[in-house]
């Protein structure tokens, strides 16, 4: 395992927003719904934002709203969503968790659907329970999603009695709530028992001022939730599953006349109840000045401070407002390409410094700021972060700055429109899910697309360099400091951090916005010319063979619009490192990356590319070097001239190289607090067998390596292209990229060196091992069981092992979860690759209590144990023949499978054509040819186990 240099390090307040169970905050419209062409005035009057021609809005006599859309991305399906407002703030004291409980219990036996039958009829349908079929519950609302096919009329139909069945007849059968209760509770173990949950217990109560919001937590309080009667329950539902607080949302192929007659057949009986509770908002009171929460814990690994200014909460509806929303964008833009300037300095101040302007809780906007500082360092960080914020609020953006916002803001919606017609439908059900809740406009694509065209030019220099002023106060302000227990001593005190940001900037001056006005290619290279073409017409591909050895194959489609996938890869990697480089090695493609190409770096690179649709990143693996990357077909020529400088003039950058060093050092300080990467860590270690290539890298390792050991790898790996394969997927013709492909690619340098990989064996050991990982103060444990062995690669065993981990996956969720109540999600993972060398690895994995890792371990191997003695049942053959056969069809319309299909079959040396016939290959999965493949690949020969313990547990 390599060390993930990018820390996404998000602020507790907002980290509970994972999963079923999440806090969800107010978003603005990422990808606009498509519409009807409306053209935006110039906008001399504030006017209400026009709703999109494409939806149908409807409200039944009882209250419930719909909306409908038909849209045929993907093609042969519907999202279907059931929206209620009803979330946790609505709970009475004895009902804390019952919001969320409600949630499961939508699965676990309706009037239709006895027991757990809705989900064994969606999967014999071809829906996947947990990736397809789910739903999570908030503050405000509860949320469940149904994608479902809609060329099959009957199961089509059935997805609205589904929808009927979650809105208002949910049996809360009391042996099922008893069974659930622990799956919940092992929810509630899967996401906290963490140092992140107790830092939030100690800081949500300050951020949301102790309102509702602080004591309505979705996930509830585990003796309610052990304990709580099925009259509590039933009342939550009685009061709030009401049609007057729900909407359905209906989006897909589909004849939208039908479905409303669908909704009225299904939805026009249920009935709000008599005397029905108030609908109350509730909001989190200002807090006059500023309060300071200093909060540590033995197991947080990071040092960070958060900064966070409440506002009045906001909701898009007219022109002012998009123009508000649109003035937000760029400032959020600007001051974090500042920030990020930052990063690229041999000594950043921080790890990582993020500040934006947007929606929170409750009712409330917020600007917020947050840096994550070295060990020992946190004043630096906060007044870097904070100065930054100063800087734009003394001295303003400067012009250059807001230009390249906007085009980038341009590039953005421009994309958006350009793809109108394949925009997926779960994106237009989360803008009319955000309408229903808040209010929020949906106007449609074309209007937004004509309102930024018309209307961004007129946004000045004045009015964003005014919004800083605006964004910082010293009131309703709340400051949170988290770290480590062992670094309490170091932390300041209220006063102290609060001068620390008062005096940040003090000494500011205006920002120098370094730009090159540099082309990236003064020529053209000549290039060579193609020498060979072999057409497939089976699959739709073009392979061309340039004078300098380089392969392309080329898959035209009409998938998108405005995007073409690029991806080469020629055999190597690290594999061709010695040991004593390899962490050199291993650091050269993320160090080169970031470094910039030819004469500018990477600050001057990322302004030169503003307003284009580009991103081209060349990378190395263990056994290959390659690049990666995407285009719009109006910047292909650029994509082509970064590939050909990564390849010809990669840049040395000291100071990134320093930067990246330091970085990872500060992270793998406190790595070893985290019970969560000490696990991650000894897997690593076991499954590659002790080798220092797969683990984490040591301090040592991190001193010996050096930047010209990392660049002369890099340029060996570039240095040859005669031997690398590239494909370009998307909307282009052949003729036309013809000639960038003979000048750029065809201009790269070819030795003929005729290099491959070296295998160096690094592979799980063989037989059986244990290995008992005891970390952490919480009450949870983390299994893995892992079975490996050598693996012939071809299409019939690689379809039996993917038959079996579904099979296997099914049977899990049942015993583990619906029959033992002992964990919440289960997974199965089967993997198997052919490069080095034929190997394949199935890995089971779930979290559990402590004193259930046995029990559920044995009840894993019963469940194996069936399958080797008797083989799938058929039922479950069925639900992943469906799932396979409906995924399969979905993908082949998908730009980014054939991009990474048409890589892994040159790799491999395979026929791409054999996807074609996968779906009818889908036959050879019987219960005999199951049994043979759990005896053959979960034989028990080579059998890992890893398991994580608490501290205080000893394992016997």
């Amino acid at each position: 395992m390599n060390l993930n240099l990018k820390l996404s390090v998000v602020a507790l307040a907002l980290a509970i927003a994972s999963g079923s169970v999440s806090a969800q905050v107010k978003k603005k419209p990422a990808a606009p719904a498509t519409g009807k062409t409306v053209a935006a005035a110039p906008q001399a009057k504030t006017e209400l934002l026009p709703i999109d021609k494409d939806v149908i809005i409807g409200k039944l006599p009882n209250g419930l709203t719909y909306y409908i859309r038909k849209n045929t991305e993907p093609k042969n399906k519907a999202d279907l969503y059931l929206v209620n407002k009803a979330g946790s703030v609505l709970e009475t004291d004895d009902q804390q968790g019952l919001a969320h409980f409600t949630e499961h219990m939508a699965f676990n036996g309706t009037r239709d659907f006895p027991k757990n039958e809705m989900v064994d009829y969606l999967q014999k349908s071809g829906v996947k329970f947990g990736a397809d079929l789910n739903a999570y519950t908030s503050f405000n609302e509860t949320v469940y999603q149904l994608p479902i096919p809609s060329d099959t009329v009957k199961i089509f139909e059935n997805g609205f009695k589904i929808l009927a069945n979650w809105a208002g007849y949910v049996s809360f059968d009391p042996t099922e709530i008893d069974k659930e209760r622990g799956v919940v509770l092992e929810e509630e173990r899967l996401r906290g028992k963490n140092a992140q949950e107790r830092l939030q217990q100690q800081v949500l109560p300050v951020i949301l001022n102790n309102s509702r919001y602080a004591l309505r937590l979705p996930i509830g309080k585990e003796d309610i939730l052990k304990n709580f009667k099925p009259e509590t329950i039933k009342s939550f539902y009685h009061d709030w599953y009401r049609p007057d607080l729900q909407a359905v949302i209906a989006v897909g192929d589909f004849d939208p006349k039908r479905v409303e007659e669908l909704i009225k057949q299904n939805f026009s009986q249920l009935q709000n109840p008599q005397g029905e509770k108030p609908r109350v908002k509730y909001a989190v009171p200002a807090t006059p000045g500023t309060v300071v929460k200093i909060a540590t814990d033995k197991e947080f690994p990071y040092t960070l401070a958060q900064i966070i200014v409440k506002h009045p909460g906001t909701t898009t509806k007219n022109t002012a407002d998009y123009m508000q929303q649109i003035r937000e964008q760029l400032f959020n833009q600007m001051l974090n390409a500042r920030l990020g300037e930052l990063m690229q300095k041999a000594t950043p101040p921080f790890l990582y410094g993020r500040s934006s302007y947007g929606g929170f809780f409750g009712e409330q906007d917020a600007f917020t700021s947050i840096t994550v500082a070295r060990p020992g360092e946190l004043e630096g960080a906060v007044k870097a972060l904070v100065a930054e914020t100063e800087r734009a609020r003394k001295f303003g953006f400067t012009l250059t700055e807001l230009e390249r916002a906007k085009q980038d803001a341009l590039v953005q919606i421009g994309n958006a429109y350009r793809e109108k017609d394949k925009t997926r439908s779960a994106n237009f059900v989360q803008e009319y899910q955000q309408h229903f809740l808040t209010g929020e406009a949906i106007p449609g694509i074309d209007y937004e697309y004509n309102f930024y065209v018309n209307n961004i030019g007129k946004i000045t220099l004045a009015e964003m360099n005014a919004l800083a002023g605006k964004f910082i106060s010293d009131q309703n302000r709340v400051v949170i400091v988290e770290a480590p227990d062992k670094e309490k001593d170091k932390l300041p005190n209220d006063k102290t951090i609060l001068q620390w940001i008062s005096t940040a900037g003090q000494n500011v001056t205006a920002y120098v916005d370094n730009v090159s006005s540099e082309p990236l290619i003064k020529k053209v290279p000549d290039g060579s010319k193609v020498t060979s073409e072999v057409k497939d017409d089976a699959i739709g591909t073009t392979t061309l063979t340039l004078g300098n050895g380089i392969k392309v194959i080329l898959k035209p489609t009409d998938f998108r619009n405005d995007q073409i996938l690029i991806n080469g890869y020629a055999f190597g990697g690290t594999s061709l490192a010695s040991d004593d480089d390899f962490t050199s090695a291993n650091l050269a493609s993320s160090i080169i990356s970031s470094s910039g190409i030819a004469q500018f770096n990477q600050g001057q690179l990322d302004k030169k590319l503003a307003g284009k649709n580009v991103n081209i990143s060349p990378y190395i693996s263990e056994t290959t070097q390659g690049i990666s990357g995407n285009t719009s077909p109006a910047d292909f020529e650029t994509a082509m001239q970064l590939i050909y400088l990564y390849f010809t003039q990669p840049r040395k950058d000291k100071d990134i190289w320093q930067s990246q060093i330091d970085q990872t050092r500060s992270v793998l300080a406190n790595r070893s607090l985290d019970p969560t990467s000490v696990f991650q860590d000894t897997v690593s270690a076991v499954m590659n067998n002790y080798n220092f290539r797969g683990m984490v890298t040591t301090l040592a390792r991190l001193n010996s390596a050096s930047l010209d050991k990392a660049y002369d790898f890099y340029k060996s790996r570039f240095g040859d292209a005669s031997g690398f394969t590239f494909s370009l997927v998307g909307n282009f013709n052949v003729e036309t990229v013809k000639p960038y492909l003979e000048h750029y690619l065809g201009g790269l340098p070819a030795t003929n060196s005729n290099e491959t990989f070296k295998n160096l064996n690094i592979q799980p050991p063989a037989g059986l091992v244990s290995k008992t990982v005891n970390k952490g103060v919480g009450e949870k444990s983390s299994v893995q069981l892992v079975f490996s062995g050598d693996y012939d690669y071809n299409e019939a065993n690689n379809i039996q092992l993917d038959a079996l981990e579904e099979v296997l996956n099914i049977k899990l969720i049942e015993r583990l979860r619906e029959q033992e109540s002992g964990v919440y999600a289960p997974g199965v993972r089967a993997s198997y690759h052919k490069v080095p060398s034929g190997r394949y690895t199935v890995s089971i994995y779930f979290g559990c209590a402590p004193e259930n890792v046995d029990k559920l371990i044995n009840a894993t191997m019963e469940e194996i144990g069936k399958i080797k003695q008797n083989g799938a049942q058929p039922t479950d053959i069925q639900k992943f023949a469906a799932e396979e056969a409906r995924s399969t069809q979905e993908q082949l319309k998908e730009n980014v499978f054939w991009a990474g299909y048409l890589g892994s079959t040159s790799q491999n040396k395979e026929n791409p054509d054999q996807i074609l016939n996968h779906v009818s290959n889908l036959s050879q999965i019987t219960v005999q040819s199951t049994k043979d493949a759990a005896n053959k690949y979960l034989s028990g020969k080579n059998l890992i186990k890893l398991i994580l313990m608490p501290e205080k547990t000893e394992k016997k």
